[in-house]
């Protein structure tokens, strides 16, 4: 089936099986590969993406729902600087270990920083609950996100 989306701000257009999951069309079709595929069910959050502004799980969307929709990936949210804060606190504040769940996780921080730019720890903690992270553990991804928003509220950038 044909596909036109704009994928970090560029368009796509591309020829896709119907049965084609969004997560695996931007690995393997366009070479994202930041995009994560863990569980395949969207439990752990890895293959997580925004489209049209709002973050999904690209293992359970097939390619052909984002016809005609915006999709930004990690690298297109890296690439903009966008979430160079973020990335920035990860990194400071040890939220980063083997970095499978890293992508999904600034996704979903970024994500709740949008929408609540000065979220309180059960606030991070519910928003963060669906990614899973097998090494870091939560209180240091917690730390990086509440860290980014105290420093946004200063108006500094790390």
């Amino acid at each position: 089936m044909p596909i036109s989306l704009d994928v970090n701000g560029e368009r796509v257009d591309a020829q896709v099986l119907p049965r084609l999951n969004l997560a695996d069309f931007l690995r393997e079709h366009l070479q994202l590969t930041g995009t994560h595929v863990g569980c395949e069910h969207g439990v752990c959050g890895a293959c997580t993406v925004r489209v049209n502004g709002d973050i999904v799980r690209s293992c359970l969307m097939l390619a052909v729902q984002a016809h005609s929709a915006s999709v930004e990936t990690i690298e297109g949210l890296s690439d903009s600087g966008e979430i160079t804060d973020l990335q920035a606190a990860f990194r400071e504040r040890n939220a980063l270990q083997c970095g499978f769940c890293t992508p999904g996780m600034l996704m979903a921080a970024q994500d709740l920083l949008r929408w609540e730019p000065e979220p309180n720890r059960q606030q991070i903690r519910e928003h963060l609950s669906g990614n899973y992270c097998r090494c870091t553990g939560y209180q240091p991804l917690s730390n990086a996100v509440e860290t980014t928003a105290r420093r946004t509220r200063a108006g500094r950038t790390p």
